[in-house]
């Protein structure tokens, strides 16, 4: 005796999943047991409860190559390859209703089976056309279920008309012929309205058949334009490039105009206006100032308080030739075709470092070697390490911030992602009179610790997590951690952090890079501080591009310095000698007026070699970061050969090569964690965890041997990464 049950329809027959109770036999012992079904994908399941479908299945059938009977009023009998489900639904509806979602999931299984076999010619559709590729498709899916529909209804109208035609032949008493033949009239309507109805489908399917190739014509046009407008905005964007380049390329002023330069002063001949006055806009966080130059100290401009040099004259100084001659060029780039967006396009919201990119998108230096792009102007904390105002030598340490964003103006590719271990040293003792060693000592995320010793008085050190998201039209790259910098003499300590690098036009267009945010160096020996301001690039804006303002501030608040510049070309300084209140500022703010002296130029950006546009736009120091060295460490990222296939412009072995090192890496991870017992994660060969005194942050900081190997070229400790 079957018990009872309620039936559990989570769905309707004609949609794609079927769920409820059945009552399926099991054994003589056992009998009917109620068991879970559902019905997905010309799949029939079952499971002892709902709870079972998210790890167990008790049986599947394929409804393709099943035969579908019934045996009586609530049976239902599925065969297919030798196994038979004998089936018992609580009521004759709800079996009707099972049967009717089995032939229409099994006349579904059969077309999906023959339009497989008869794909002799796959062909790729595009991406733009996948999505209402994928709706026709399920529209006319939806009309052969409409047609089997059909076919069974007017089956099970007939049949129903048969049966009742053959009770009324028989002979009953008055009252139940009444009966019959009250049933037999609602029957013959139910046959008419079905008819009706068939009719209508009929027709429906008659007219979608007429119209289908008007309307695929009609979507062939509008992909069509589609494209065209794609193509169209593509060659807008690079119409606006080139007239935004030529405008910022292209001399303003003759020789003999008086020349106006980005901070409002006029240089050259004397005008009926006060030519020293010079107006700084308010800065955001920050107390609003407006900077006017004292006229009595013009005649000093061409001195500098910190014995830079304030001239293009001679510059570099003859102190900063190297010794060595290294290389000034690397092979050409090749001129490799490859749609950034088909590649980018389904990575939108994702960390950059987990993007599988192959090294088209990429230039032949390390993650690691980028770090040490930081050092390309070192000389500023050599003069630096030689103030002895701690103010003046802020203003050379923010200096220096500053300048090592001057390499990424036109550095829009992607830095290889440095191997777990891998290192980068570059030895400039007897040229400038520094040590760098770089380490990755984590790979997800990717960090990589620096550290930098200098004979000239100062140690720079830092651990950089770089975070980043592709967020469809522009990519955001967060370098994360603290930058220390300490000067020997003094024992001044350093620390800031970068700001957000963002690359731009990832859909069309060219790409451009853009630098925007907030930098605070604090001394903290001294309480001092500096607050500069990268502004975004805004197309509508008056100011001057990559422009950033600074303000240096003793342990009181108090503002000493004015620094003013870009990030891509210079930056000035100019020392206070008075401040006062001024008049509200267009959003209600009081603003502070500073008169300073003229500016004093404390950094200026290196002209790029030549042919730098053909040479990934490297900068000198660039181009001589990946030239082959003696004696350098195993790990070294010089010895990478992927790289190295990369920069000899073979890029499809330098694919091949860069596979298989991940593969590689992968591997050893794989077998590390296997082997060991308490896995604690990747340990670095040349840097340790620390806690900062000063910023309470754990970090991997340097703990030596690196150049003592070196020294002995004793490489035993290295593991073989390459």
């Amino acid at each position: 005796m079957l018990t009872p049950m309620h039936p559990t329809v989570l769905s309707t027959p004609g949609s794609d999943t079927y769920k409820g109770w059945l009552f399926k036999w099991t054994n003589y012992l056992k009998g009917y047991q109620r068991r879970w079904f559902v019905l997905s994908n010309g799949l029939l399941s079952y499971y002892r409860t709902q709870a079972e479908m998210a790890h167990t299945c008790r049986g599947t059938i394929n409804l393709a190559t099943a035969h579908i009977d019934t045996e009586d009023a609530c049976n239902i009998v599925l065969s297919s390859g030798g196994r038979t489900y004998h089936l018992k639904a609580s009521t004759e509806v709800e079996r009707q209703r099972w049967v009717t979602a089995l032939e229409l999931a099994k006349a579904k299984a059969i077309r999906m089976m023959n339009d497989q076999s008869g794909d002799e010619e796959p062909t790729t559709q595009s991406d733009r056309s996948e999505g209402i590729q994928g709706t026709l498709k399920t529209l006319i899916s939806k009309l052969d279920d409409l047609g089997t529909c059909n076919d069974l209804i007017a089956k099970h109208g007939a049949a129903l008309q048969r049966s009742l035609s053959e009770l009324e032949a028989l002979r009953v008493p008055v009252e139940g012929g009444e009966k019959v033949k009250g049933v037999n009239e609602r029957a013959t309507l139910f046959r008419i309205t079905s008819n009706a109805m068939i009719n209508a489908c009929r027709d429906f399917l008659d007219l979608a058949e007429t119209h289908s190739r008007r309307w695929q014509r009609a979507l062939q046009y509008e992909r069509e334009q589609r494209i065209h407008l794609e193509e169209t905005i593509e060659q807008l964007a690079k119409q606006h490039n080139s007239l935004e380049r030529a405008w910022r390329e292209a001399p303003t002023l003759s020789a003999n105009t008086p020349k106006i330069d980005h901070l409002g002063e006029i240089k050259g001949e004397a005008s009926d206006e006060d030519e020293d006055t010079e107006y700084f806009d308010a800065m955001e966080d920050s107390p609003a100032f407006i900077t006017v130059t004292a006229t009595e100290n013009t005649q000093h401009r061409s001195v500098s308080p910190y014995g830079l040099y304030s001239t293009l004259n001679g510059w570099p100084p003859s102190e900063m030739q190297p010794l060595r001659r290294r290389r000034s060029h690397i092979p050409d780039k090749p001129n490799y075709s490859l749609n950034l967006w088909s590649i980018m396009k389904n990575c939108i919201g994702k960390e950059l470092s987990k993007i599988p990119m192959p090294v088209n998108f990429n230039e032949p230096l390390s993650m690691l070697q980028r770090l040490t792009e930081d050092l390309e102007y070192h000389e500023l904390l050599d003069k630096a390490a030689r103030c002895e105002s701690s103010l003046e030598q802020l203003c050379l340490v923010a200096a220096f911030s500053v300048s090592s964003y001057s390499t990424t103006i036109h550095r829009t590719a992607k830095p290889f992602n440095p191997l777990l271990g891998e290192t980068y040293e570059l030895d400039r003792l007897e040229d400038f009179g520094y040590r760098s060693l770089c380490e990755q000592v984590s790979h997800h995320p990717p960090a990589a610790s620096h550290h930098v010793i200098s004979q000239r008085g100062w140690t720079l050190w830092q651990e950089i997590t770089i975070a980043s998201k592709f967020r469809g039209k522009y990519l955001s790259i967060m370098p994360l951690g603290a930058i220390h910098l300490q000067f020997h003499s003094s024992g001044n300590h350093y620390v800031w952090r970068k700001v957000t690098s963002t690359v731009h036009n990832i859909i069309v267009g060219k790409l451009w890079i853009d630098q925007s945010g907030d930098i605070e160096i604090v001394n903290h020996r001294t309480k001092e501080t500096c607050q500069l301001k990268f502004s975004p690039y805004s197309y509508f804006s008056r100011e001057v591009p990559r422009k950033v303002t600074g303000v240096v501030s003793d342990s009181g608040g108090q503002a000493h310095y004015i620094l003013s510049g870009t990030w891509d070309d210079k930056i000035e300084s100019s020392k206070i000698v008075q401040s006062s209140k001024g008049g509200s500022g267009s959003e209600g703010k009081q603003k502070t007026v500073y008169q300073t002296l003229s500016p004093k130029l404390l950094w200026k950006k290196y002209p790029l070699p030549d042919n730098a546009e053909n040479m990934y736009f490297f900068s000198a120091l660039a181009l001589t970061l990946n030239e082959p060295e003696d004696g350098v460490g195993l790990t070294d990222s010089r010895l990478r050969p992927d790289q190295r296939l990369m920069e000899a412009g073979r890029w499809d072995e330098a694919n091949s090569e860069k596979q298989r090192l991940e593969e590689k890496q992968r591997a050893v991870r794989r077998r590390r964690e296997a082997e060991a017992t308490d896995y604690e994660g990747f340990q670095p060969q040349w840097f340790h965890k620390r806690t900062n005194a000063i910023t309470g942050e754990t970090n991997f900081v340097y703990k030596g041997g690196y150049w003592e190997a070196k020294d002995s070229q004793d490489w035993s400790m290295c593991t073989e990464i390459f």
